[in-house]
């Protein structure tokens, strides 16, 4: 790809696509005036200088930017492919061809062309997602003693102050929503098609759209810390880092190797002219088409067009990956370690179930109140279809709970509200401080919460709570001074949890492990259940990162797969460190090397499959490319090919794998 020097309010990629217009009507200019003077050169009337003319046009067409920048190259006293096509086409009219020299130039202008066009294309697929942020934003403020909606830049808005955002709009600053309700198109940051529900409590991302109601958004960080504002930073920072492979490449193709191709060219040329008796025209005609065949632009662009086109595909997918080398890293993982608290949990308390007790039977026609219909279940279900009288039972301590702020009284609200449950309307609500709740449900007096709040606990009753704090589980009880039922509340497994440990081991990973600060008991049946190979149980944080060494050294190359908020030194000492659901949470953004912008496991065998395609397709790229390098060479070593046709050779062979980089563009993970 042709490039030229950057000015400060511009891009090399923003230069090339600006350029392009251009290049495609010099491109055009060149072949026309090649094709005027081929024609022209066989007519014999027309004289000598006419084709030549015409053939100048063509030089100057095709070379008008691979001048420049070999220019700038030799002005730094480095050679770049530019200046070898230059010396070559200006050979061939030396030596009495200017045709030839003007095809090379055709060829190798139509070609930086094409690559301009293509990457061009990798290019705007990462545009168009930095290009996401709003530029105006509704603020509500005071002017004069005077409540006022001002419309300002965003980056002049103020942590704390609130936004209005109309439907349709996009979000212009992240905040929380204090008013309104809406659902929220969050793609450009999570990748999630599906609109999110949006009301009072919840975060919003800037730059993602609003739907059909009006937001007050109160703001919590300057523009410039938003989260897809960090993306911008993160993605942009990726496109600079190298993988190690394309560092590799750049430092023996570089400019050493321009260098060598100089010398050998001059070799090629000297000895055959000096010491074999062969014509100056002959030896200079071989000499130039090893130089135009030996240099390695097919080498040099293998690897880019195929990181970069996974970087592009990627983000928009919602996996950011914060450069090259990990990618490339991605595709040597051998073993993945997960945290189990919001990996492979959702990171949220849930009842799990609801026991009615045989002195709680008179509960169900009490309390019992038909649910709502046609509601969905949600996502992380572990109660199935609920009898009349669990119903009862969970209407009971829905009706307590719902004037409570304790977490567990939210989680209990929650899971009734998700199953439709109906409350009654509680009188009398009375907290009692690190025991439960009182309150008056239907005339009766009821209370929720530890067994010590009841009278005639008894041995079954005992039993049960036993059972379900031995799998990690917070146990309430209801009733009045007796208790009728049991709810056990516990941070409920994902359901495409288990999936995923299968789809990982299709993909090719070896060993799966699960590192947790929970019991035994805890972990083994959760490992049990989703089929991992290994389980570490009861970690503190500085055990994890001990044992994730430990297991590179028995592995090799280890994932580490957490959520971001207190993994940060397990993801950071992790061959490759992958945080989930890390739209909006700073420590996921420092720490990991992948992130998962959206709170959906399933994307991770995406991830590694897509990582070992894109080290199959810089393979091919590389193997072809240097097979095609090897063999013109060859050939224009021993005189078998000629100028035109190595060139064919030479370009046909970048532009071939540059296409089969963009075909990453295509995510298929």
């Amino acid at each position: 790809m042709i490039k030229q020097n950057q000015n400060r309010h511009s891009t090399p990629e923003e230069k090339d696509l600006a350029s392009l217009p251009w290049m495609i009507r010099l491109t055009v200019l060149c072949i026309v005036t090649l094709i005027a003077g081929w024609i022209v050169e066989g007519i014999e009337a027309a004289g000598t200088l006419t084709p030549w003319i015409l053939y100048g046009v063509s030089y100057f067409a095709g070379g008008y930017y691979s001048v420049q920048v070999a220019y700038d190259s030799l002005k730094q006293r480095l050679f770049d492919v530019n200046f070898l096509m230059i010396i070559a086409a200006i050979g061939a009219a030396i030596v009495g061809q200017p045709k030839e020299g003007a095809i090379l130039m055709f060829l190798f202008s139509l070609s930086n062309t094409l690559e301009t066009y293509a990457m061009g294309r990798t290019y705007t697929s990462v545009r168009a997602l930095l290009d996401m942020t709003p530029k105006r934003a509704r603020v509500k403020r005071t002017e004069n003693g005077e409540n006022k909606i001002v419309e300002v830049s965003v980056d002049n808005v103020k942590k704390g102050e609130v936004v209005t955002v109309r439907p349709g709009e996009q979000i212009p600053n992240d905040g929380v929503v204090i008013r309104g309700e809406s659902s929220v198109n969050e793609a450009s940051i999570t990748g999630e098609s599906m609109p999110s529900e949006k009301q009072k409590g919840s975060k919003v991302f800037a730059g993602t759209l609003n739907g059909n109601g009006m937001l007050d958004v109160r703001v919590t960080v300057e523009a410039e810390d938003s989260t897809l504002a960090r993306i911008v930073k993160m993605v942009e920072e990726a496109r600079e880092k190298k993988a190690k492979s394309q560092d590799f490449t750049d430092r023996v193709l570089g400019q050493y190797y321009a260098m060598s191709v100089v010398g050998i060219t001059l070799l090629v040329f000297a000895i055959p002219f000096l010491f074999m008796g062969w014509t100056f025209s002959d030896s200079f005609y071989r000499a130039i088409t090893l130089m135009v065949v030996a240099s390695p632009c097919a080498l040099v662009i293998s690897i880019p067009a195929a990181l970069l086109s996974a970087l592009a595909s990627s983000a928009r997918s919602g996996v950011l990956y914060k450069g090259g080398a990990h990618i490339e890293q991605a595709s040597t993982v051998r073993a993945v370690a997960f945290d189990k608290t919001g990996t492979l949990t959702t990171g949220r308390p849930g009842v799990v179930a609801v026991i009615p007790f045989e002195n709680g039977n008179n509960t169900a026609d009490k309390f019992y109140i038909e649910p709502k219909k046609n509601i969905p279940p949600p996502p992380d279900d572990q109660l199935g279809e609920l009898k009349k009288e669990q119903i009862a039972i969970l209407t009971a301590a829905v009706s307590i709970e719902y004037s409570s702020e304790h977490p567990l009284a939210k989680a209990i609200v929650r899971g009734g509200e998700e199953r439709g449950i109906i409350p009654f309307e509680a009188d009398g609500f009375e907290a009692a401080t690190g025991l439960g709740a009182r309150a008056v449900v239907n005339g009766a007096k009821l209370q929720i919460g530890r067994k010590s709040l009841f009278k005639n606990v008894d041995g079954t009753i005992n039993g049960e709570i036993d059972k379900h704090e031995q799998q990690g589980r917070t146990v309430v009880l209801i009733g009045d001074e007796e208790p009728w039922g049991l709810l056990a509340i516990a941070d409920t497994v994902r359901d495409e949890a288990k999936e995923v440990v299968r789809q990982l081991k299709d993909a090719g990973v070896e060993w799966i492990v699960l590192l947790t600060g929970d019991n035994k008991q805890v972990a083994n049946k959760l490992g049990g259940d989703l089929g991992v190979d290994e389980i570490f149980p009861e970690l503190l944080p500085q055990e994890k990162v001990k044992t994730i060494e430990t297991l590179k050294e028995k592995y090799g190359s280890i994932a580490m797969v957490g959520d971001g908020v207190n993994d940060a030194p397990a993801l950071a000492s992790a061959d490759l460190g992958i945080a989930m659901g890390a739209a909006g949470t700073d420590v996921a953004l420092e720490s990991a090397d992948v992130l998962l912008m959206s709170d959906d496991l399933s994307r991770l065998p995406g991830v590694l499959r897509e990582a070992r395609r894109t080290r199959r397709v810089v393979r091919q790229n590389l193997t072809f490319a240097f097979v095609v390098m090897v063999s013109l060479m060859i050939l224009a070593l021993f005189g078998e090919i000629s100028l035109p046709v190595g060139v064919i050779g030479h370009e046909g062979s970048t532009l071939l794998v540059v296409a089969n980089g963009l075909r990453l563009l295509v995510r298929r993970g």
